[in-house]
């Protein structure tokens, strides 16, 4: 099963890459698939197409053919063995297995279970082509030991002044089923900390994961020219020739169509016709202050992937 792996930092185009790529014949856009068992079985949040997990009739069929139904898998049990597995800490064992024998054992039981359900979702899907993206750089890594998964890693960057200011605001989550929801708000120093740590672990992992590495796209670049990364993106993938893009009207308008994805941003539940246009409200709104801090906090890598 060919996969492509959209890593990177959270606030940084990932959910609009994925819908775009998704509505390729061919392809099958399943979201950020790290956060399918908290949020989808645990919670029930609502997928793309707005129903709850547990009552959407693709992730219904997905549950059948991967594990029998999903009332047949242990949630707690599988959250449990993912903490012990998925998470940032784990990633040196990932990128040298001999170093703890104990969690290979681990580790084989978990990327089992993601085998499963990456079969799963190609199978219901009628797909040549999975888009995940999750961007959790223990979750790239993890791609390589999956038996049947033919990956390929791209790390998508956004000026860190952009993501810190995304991370600033307020936004209301439509996934919850009961109760207003919030996505989360974290200030300017932990966000371009954490962006320049993410996106260093991950150009390390994106070198020596599953297949050939692709080289990193800057979120601007996509916005400015989203066909031509379309494009890119899909060959590299591996999908047989592309002609034409049904979801462009023009090269910077496309049309969505339902998708059944989990997690990301309030973008999942669009449809219909979509202008892409860069988002640059930071430019005018973050006090200078805040500026400085996160071009120190953010150099040098800021400066390695073009951001001055």
């Amino acid at each position: 099963m060919r996969v492509l792996f959209i890593g990177g930092l959270g606030r940084s185009g990932s959910t609009l890459l994925d819908r775009v790529l998704g509505q390729t014949p061919g392809v099958c856009s399943a979201g950020e698939l790290v956060f399918l068992w908290e949020r989808g079985l645990a919670a029930n949040e609502r997928c793309g197409c707005g129903e709850p997990f547990r009552s959407c009739p693709f992730w219904t069929a997905v549950g059948e053919r991967a594990f029998g139904g999903w009332d047949r898998v242990d949630v707690a049990a599988m959250l449990a063995l993912k903490a012990r597995v998925d998470r940032t800490r784990y990633v040196p064992f990932l990128l040298a297995p001999w170093l703890s024998p104990a969690y290979a054992v681990r580790r084989r039981r978990w990327t089992d279970e993601l085998a499963r359900l990456y079969a799963a979702i190609g199978e219901v899907g009628g797909a040549d082509v999975i888009v995940d993206s999750s961007k959790h750089v223990s979750a790239a890594a993890l791609l390589r030991f999956v038996p049947g998964v033919d990956a390929r890693i791209v790390q998508l960057v956004r000026d860190p002044h952009g993501v810190a200011w995304s991370w600033a605001k307020e936004v209301e989550r439509p996934d919850a089923t009961e109760g207003r929801s919030l996505m989360a708000r974290v200030g300017s120093t932990r966000i371009s900390i954490r962006w320049q740590a993410q996106n260093l672990l991950l150009a390390v992992v994106r070198r020596r994961g599953a297949g050939p590495p692709i080289a990193a796209l800057r979120y601007e670049d996509v916005v400015d020219r989203p066909m031509e990364a379309t494009r890119r993106l899909l060959a590299t993938a591996g999908l047989p020739a592309v002609g034409d893009l049904p979801q462009f009207t023009e090269e910077r308008s496309v049309t969505l169509r339902v998708d059944h994805t989990v997690a990301g941003n309030p973008l999942r539940f669009r449809t219909g016709a979509l202008q892409i246009r860069p988002d640059t409200e930071w430019r005018e709104g973050m006090p200078r202050v805040r500026r400085v801090l996160v071009s120190v906090l953010a150099f040098p890598t800021s400066v390695g992937f073009g951001y001055r």
